[in-house]
């Protein structure tokens, strides 16, 4: 198997965005239109043998087109989408809606109710700003915890958490949940996003098994040559099919408006920590890790092929990866680090158990420190956290989700 074996190239979604307005009547026309779009260009990867796992349709804010009176009207609304999506013959590609962000504490009280009854056709996020003295709205921060306590409290084993992130610096057109939302001002767009983790681990273990006699210095930059390379293979290829596909379609609604070239990694793929691995790191974790991070992060922002947009870059999904998960059990990493590596790299905190008894307050806090990180550095993080009932630091979550891996509960310092 070489880098071009399309297998270790997935792409993990075809992401659509579209606008809804108050008009009901139009939005069985529009959700159907963004999904037959997906289905099709979908069709098309396949044609050319690159795995497509999803099909993901993000709207804009949904106080634009919900009735957010309460959470009894907005119920109503997503049933009726609901109804509408389960209703796409979607040929075994799983399907997945977001309903944009929240903007204000009314809307993010809504959150919890609708999260625990529509799941994975309800992502959300809120985007906190800043004012002009840099300062990161508390008051929409407080409502974003007291929404995270709430999910954790009223879906099983706080796996609604799952569902809902807490943005910085964050643009539209992330194709990646439940970081997406959309600005209704960009009308009609598509993202695809790739993962990538396989096709990393490949050309490492290949280079590394060979006989080489470069420095360590040499070593690093090579290898980083190699999986720009690798990458930048698999983005011309989808880049042509992209091409011929808008070439060859009579109406196409949807603009395309680049690619999230993050590696993305899912229980499913190789870990992000045999990559660390393949880079010398003895553990992720160990000394090394900040380095890796950023040789990893500059692969990813190499591309020119396609527009990058959305994160680009490397993404540590704690329980979405199982080296990451057996690492919280081994004790190789805590918050701390995590933070630490979002700096050259990364997402943020993403889908981090924590004790299910802490402090509002604390995660508040942590919230704010990830926040003044992305707009200090200029950069996207985000904040998805999985306050765990019942369970304490140390202990192993019992998770069920297909998407999530079991692991420690860290502390937050």
């Amino acid at each position: 198997m070489n880098f071009q074996d399309k297998a270790l190239c997935k792409l993990r979604t075809i992401t659509t965005f579209l606008v809804l307005d108050k008009n009901r009547a139009l939005w069985q026309q529009e959700i159907l239109k963004a999904s037959d779009f997906c289905l099709r260009l979908s069709a098309q990867f396949s044609e050319h043998n690159y795995q497509v796992q999803s099909i993901r349709i993000v709207t804009n804010a949904f106080s634009e087109y919900l009735d957010t009176t309460n959470v009894e009207t907005a119920k109503q609304d997503l049933q009726f989408i609901r109804s509408l999506l389960n209703e796409i013959k979607s040929d075994g590609l799983r399907i997945r809606f977001a309903i944009g962000e929240a903007k204000t504490a009314h809307e993010i009280t809504l959150l919890p109710e609708l999260i625990k009854e529509f799941g994975d056709l309800c992502n959300a996020c809120v985007n906190i700003p800043i004012d002009d003295f840099m300062v990161l709205n508390k008051p929409l921060i407080d409502a974003s915890v007291k929404a995270v306590e709430q999910i954790a409290q009223i879906t099983e084993r706080g796996e609604g958490n799952f569902n809902f992130t807490v943005n910085f610096n964050c643009q539209p057109l992330i194709p990646y949940f439940p970081a997406s939302y959309h600005d209704s001002a960009l009308g009609n767009r598509y993202v695809v996003g790739f993962e990538t983790p396989d096709l990393l681990v490949k050309v490492l273990s290949d280079f590394n098994q060979s006989e080489h006699g470069l420095s360590a210095q040499q070593t690093l930059n090579q290898q980083q040559i190699l999986m720009s390379q690798a990458l930048k293979y698999h983005v011309s290829q989808v880049a042509k099919i992209i091409e011929k596909f808008e070439n060859n379609s009579e109406q196409n609604q949807f603009l395309f408006s680049g690619i999230d070239s993050s590696a993305a990694p899912s229980k499913d793929c190789a870990s992000m920590v045999d990559v660390y691995k393949q880079l010398g790191v003895p553990f992720f974790g160990a000394s090394g890790t900040v380095e890796a991070s950023a040789l990893l992060t500059r692969v990813f922002k190499s591309i020119t092929e396609l527009p990058l947009v959305g994160f680009s870059g490397l993404m540590l999904a704690v329980t979405e990866d199982r080296g990451l998960a057996q690492g919280t059990i081994d004790s190789d990493y805590d918050i701390r680090s995590l933070l630490t590596y979002s700096a050259v790299c990364g997402i943020g905190l993403d889908t981090v158990p924590i004790p299910g008894d802490t402090a509002p307050e604390k995660i508040a806090a942590l919230m704010a420190d990830t926040g003044t990180m992305a707009f200090r550095l200029n950069k996207p993080l985000t904040v998805r956290l999985f306050p765990v009932p019942g369970l304490k630091v140390g202990d192993l979550t019992q998770f069920e989700s297909d998407d999530l891996c079991n692991c420690a509960v860290l502390a937050v310092p």
